[in-house]
């Protein structure tokens, strides 16, 4: 017995030691992360995953959660559904995570969603589409982005002002394409509009001329793609090629330097929802999160210069409202799962990047349709225009 109280003693002592040399005096709190660090969705998840690092580094240089430092528990996800869901367990069963941040997109969060609420573990997505916090249960699971409905709401109200009546859509066949088309042909009669054309395509396909042909045989006044990734960028070129000439509208995902890079002269015009984030500088001074996002730019440019690699996009605030939200609750409850998850659903006014958060029981992300602006590319610049 007397062995064990000085092994434990010992281990006490070497623990403090090495907190100690750090500068802390108390032990990390694991806070997991898993993105598309590979595979189709890598652009997105590579950069969140920085943004992630630049947050945790920056709470800790704040002095941490009280006193302890928050160490980040890192999983790529290679934007596959069951390795996702791998990726989940291994935070939770070994790492013992205190709370989760990501993944990346809506297909391996739906599919990472049962277990983390059956393990009852705060997890807060980064993806776009709205089911993860819709298809009950969604006790445990919430989202930094705009919900899908919500940027749906943002370009019809913006369609409407323009006199666009009539609309053709073309989605993307997986889980955050779908939740797209869901929410555009549902919400479309509210604001006046008819859908005269439906069409789909694969994540990875290449081409969507055939599709785009149909549509430019029909009245509509403008087309809307709902996808991320590459895809989007190849419509924009298939519809420039094609000499379609009615507006094309993008989705809330693709407001990326990449998009304008891939696109090239077809992205001139196209007309997409947007955090404010992508006109920062076109914001009033008296928008509460002007001056947040211009810290947010002027860490990621120049101090850890990531626009290096990955010029900022419409994705780069999620982890960091994610993990923010998240910090800020443990700061007043701690670390204990139940109390953890209820400070989070009690979240008011938080002042993020994507907007200002004011989560409910009723609503796990809680941003509104005012968190979002309507951008142009010309020039391409990104240009403010509602």
């Amino acid at each position: 017995m007397k062995n064990k109280s000085v092994v434990t003693l010992l281990g006490v002592a070497i623990l403090t030691f090495c907190l100690a040399g750090t500068g802390w005096s108390a032990e990390p709190i694991n806070l997991g992360a898993f993105f598309d660090l590979t595979g189709p969705a890598s652009s997105i998840g590579t950069p969140t995953m920085l943004v992630a690092r630049m947050v945790v580094d920056k709470i800790n240089k704040d002095g941490g959660v009280n006193g302890r430092p928050i160490k980040l528990v890192e999983g790529d996800t290679e934007g596959d559904p069951t390795k996702a869901v791998m990726v989940a367990k291994k935070l939770i069963d070994m790492d013992k995570v205190a709370a989760i941040v990501g993944p990346t997109r809506t297909d391996t969060g739906m599919a990472t969603k049962p277990l983390v609420e059956q393990s009852r573990v705060p997890t807060f997505m980064t993806v776009g589409g709205d089911p993860v916090i819709m298809v009950k249960p969604y006790h445990w699971t919430f989202k930094s982005p705009q919900r899908s409905s919500v940027a749906v709401q943002k370009t019809y109200g913006y369609m409407k002002k323009v006199g666009i009546k009539k609309l053709a859509l073309i989605t993307s066949s997986d889980g955050f394409g779908r939740d797209g088309k869901n929410w555009l042909g549902k919400l479309a009669g509210d604001f006046g509009i008819a859908i005269v054309a439906q069409e789909s395509f694969e994540p990875r396909d290449t081409d969507m001329t055939a599709q785009l042909t149909k549509i430019r045989s029909t009245d509509a006044q403008a087309v809307i793609c709902w996808t991320i990734g590459p895809a989007g960028s190849i419509v924009a070129k298939n519809v420039m090629q094609l000499g379609v000439t009615i507006p094309l509208f993008q989705c809330h995902g693709l407001p990326d330097p990449m998009y304008i890079e891939l696109a090239g002269k077809a992205s001139e015009g196209n007309i997409m929802p947007s955090t404010k984030l992508m006109a920062a500088d076109q914001l009033p001074d008296a928008d509460p999160q002007k001056a947040v996002i211009q810290e947010f730019i002027r860490l990621y440019k120049d101090v850890y210069h990531y626009d290096r690699k990955y010029p900022i996009n419409t994705h780069s605030g999620y982890a960091w409202d994610a993990i923010y939200i998240v910090a800020n609750a443990m700061k007043k409850v701690g670390t204990e799962r139940d109390k953890l998850r209820d400070a989070i659903e009690n979240t008011k006014g938080y002042v993020g990047i994507s907007g200002i958060y004011n989560i409910t029981p009723e609503d796990h992300n809680g941003l509104g349709v005012d968190s979002m602006i309507m951008v142009k590319i010309q020039g391409g610049k990104w240009i403010l225009v509602d």
